[in-house]
């Protein structure tokens, strides 16, 4: 067990957030997250934070994975402070964290995400890793399912996911696992390219526009320059800022900057 005060850092907000679809509330206020084959057990009260894994395991994996040593006041404190819808919606969702997630489940992730919403990405991802994953165990001893490895998904048929409710995106998962498979597309090259050639080669995947590979981009690769626009990013750039994201400013954290705005126009507007 790992006991930690952080600021800026909310299990709500992060398991709202979008960027994360293995994340879920327990029925004990604990939270529960699986990322590839590990799993984790958590709980927060206020500032503090505890994890339910030993403090070797906590350092060399899951202070990255949830970005612990990056100044998120910091950054929060770069926002103009003329700019009211920004600082509000800074402050709504100030404990949100930009994930270091694995490239290929944020591949599968994203291509899944399109035109869908949140719960059914849960449901969809849910689906796919008790069908093709492989079965693990949780410290207390019950079942849950790693992430599928590319090599399983790339020997089924192009049609097969629709089963597990990805519809037209069945086939974008296949083609994708076949083509990294394959050595046509590879992952560690993309790992150690800047963010303007990542997002070029994540294009070349069959089925990833713009904003898919800014997503994966900012929530797997953590170029935090990426800015993925949806439709409620782009109503509120519309609504707020009608001569563009002043990209300039937060030159280097527009994708911190993204997820507040994201989370804000999600939850908060309706306040």
């Amino acid at each position: 067990m790992v006991k930690r005060n952080i600021a800026n850092f909310s299990l709500a907000q992060i398991w709202q957030s979008g960027q994360c679809f293995r994340m879920r509330p327990l029925e004990d206020g604990k939270y529960e997250l699986i990322a590839g084959d590990r799993y984790l057990e958590m709980e927060q009260s206020e500032t503090e934070c505890v994890f339910y894994c030993d403090e070797e395991i906590f350092h060399d994996f899951w202070e990255d994975y949830f970005d612990l040593n990056m100044d998120y006041a910091a950054c929060i404190d770069r926002i103009n402070p003329r700019d009211a819808y920004l600082v509000k919606a800074a402050a709504f969702g100030s404990g949100i964290r930009i994930l270091k997630q694995d490239l290929w489940e944020m591949i599968v992730t994203f291509l899944i995400s399109q035109q869908n919403n949140i719960a059914r990405i849960r449901k969809c991802i849910q689906n796919i890793c008790e069908a093709y994953g492989e079965e693990r165990r949780t410290p207390k001893g019950e079942v849950y399912y790693a992430f599928p490895r590319p090599e399983v998904i790339a020997v089924l048929d192009e049609d097969a996911l629709k089963a597990c409710n990805l519809g037209y995106r069945s086939k974008y998962v296949v083609r994708t696992a076949r083509s990294i498979v394959s050595g046509e597309v590879d992952l560690e090259a993309i790992r150690k390219m800047s963010y303007k050639k990542a997002k070029e080669e994540l294009l070349k995947l069959f089925g990833v526009g713009d904003k898919v590979a800014d997503c994966i981009c900012l929530f797997a690769l953590h170029q935090l320059e990426a800015f993925p626009r949806d439709t409620h990013i782009n109503q509120a750039l519309e609504k707020h800022y009608k001569r563009g994201f002043p990209n300039r400013r937060y030159k280097g954290i527009q994708g911190i900057m993204q997820q507040y705005i994201f989370y804000y126009e999600l939850f908060g507007e309706s306040l």
